[in-house]
């Protein structure tokens, strides 16, 4: 496995937390949550620069982006019990679908 494909799993990993515990800082007035946030985002970032090295910007944002959103939004439907109607699951498989593009295509 090389290296940017793991800094890339970090990345996406950390901003996935980051935005889910974004809720529950109730407007950064609660630490904890905030906390996470702030760490979450912050290696998130710097893990997303990494994948920089080796992947184009706009193939690495779009992947790390993608995949958040399509976590984030699982997250909540399991946790915050979110509805997922049929025009959202309809945009996260044409998300998954572009993934699966960029990935087709090499990432680069």
């Amino acid at each position: 496995m090389q290296a940017h494909w793991l800094y890339m799993g970090v990345a996406i990993v950390a901003e996935v937390i980051a935005t889910s515990a974004l809720k529950a800082t109730e407007g950064f007035s609660r630490l904890g949550p905030s906390v996470l946030v702030v760490v979450g985002y912050c290696t998130a970032f710097y893990f997303l620069s990494l994948t920089l090295r080796t992947l184009p910007l706009g193939v690495a944002y779009a992947l790390w982006s993608g995949m958040g959103i399509a976590l984030v939004t699982a997250f909540g439907w399991l946790y915050y019990r979110q509805a997922l109607d049929a025009p959202t699951l309809c945009g996260l498989a044409l998300i998954a679908a572009g993934i699966v593009l960029i990935q087709l295509r090499g990432g680069h």
